[in-house]
């Protein structure tokens, strides 16, 4: 009798912990909020119809899908380039690579060209793939052009990164094999396929593309009417996350709490930040 009401009790504490353990799951699974993105601008051309057909005249053998990755996407990398010093033929081999020339299911249906993950932090959409481990949560966009951003702005506010500014925006070299130093890929050979991609697409032409040139626009940043009020502190609106707000200011997220002594990540609208 004391046996099977032993039994007993060990299958109840089996279930229930299954039970609490898929109740977990499912709250990690959340599909995250929609953030509001900034309705992508037209950019002037870099030449890259030009410059593509020139390269299937030399190479017919040249990957089409590639090819057409970068008529559409050469522009926004150029931009990236100028606004964040990242080489342009970096971000657009990164583009190419993790995207699958555009064509991976990510990249359809989140809009995520590399492969970036949710991290700590991230409110925004999110979807779930099988990457280094089952069911990892990758980023969700509205336009591609958002992940190009978010591209630029992973790389310049992490501090394992910060030793690639220090190679300049044409040594495409030096960022492929850097990026693998920082632990943006797992892979070994990443590197190589980066280099592979610039060398044989000659994106580094790309790094050439001077400001002036270019002519798109900067972005506008908003000035204080009355006040220097806005220029140290936001007034929080609908729509807005630790992570939005400390880009906005050029800040990190953990300096941005430290500074309003936050606990943690949760703001209310109509809340006063510092931003300095």
């Amino acid at each position: 009798m004391k046996l099977r009401v032993l039994l007993y009790c060990l299958c109840l504490l089996i279930f229930s912990s299954c039970g609490s353990s898929q109740k977990t799951s499912k709250r990690k699974k959340t599909s995250g909020v929609v953030l509001n993105e900034s309705k992508p601008e037209k950019l002037p051309s870099v030449n890259q119809k030009e410059f593509t057909k020139k390269l299937i005249k030399k190479n017919p053998r040249l990957n089409k899908q590639t090819l057409a990755y970068i008529r559409k996407y050469a522009a926004i990398a150029v931009k990236e380039m100028h606004q964040n010093k990242i080489p342009a033929s970096i971000t657009l081999a990164q583009g190419i690579l993790e995207s699958g020339k555009g064509t991976s299911k990510l990249a359809l249906k989140s809009n995520n060209h590399f492969g970036i993950k949710c991290h700590a932090g991230w409110k925004g959409e999110r979807v779930y793939h099988d990457d280094d481990e089952k069911g990892e949560c990758f980023r969700k966009y509205q336009y591609v052009e958002t992940s190009y951003d978010d591209h630029s702005a992973f790389l310049t506010k992490r501090k394992r990164y910060a030793f690639l500014f220090n190679y300049g925006a044409k040594d495409y070299k030096k960022w492929a094999k850097g990026l693998k130093k920082a632990g943006y890929a797992t892979d070994k050979k990443y590197p190589n396929k980066l280099i592979k991609i610039i060398e044989d697409y000659r994106l580094y032409e790309f790094d050439k593309v001077k400001e002036k040139g270019f002519n798109y626009k900067k972005p506008k940043r908003n000035k204080a009417k009355t006040k220097t009020f806005d220029a140290t502190h936001h007034k929080v609106k609908k729509g807005d996350t630790l992570y939005s707000i400390a880009r906005k200011f050029n800040i990190s997220v953990s300096k941005l709490k430290q500074v309003n002594n936050l606990k943690n990540n949760t703001i209310s609208i109509g809340q006063v930040l510092k931003t300095n």
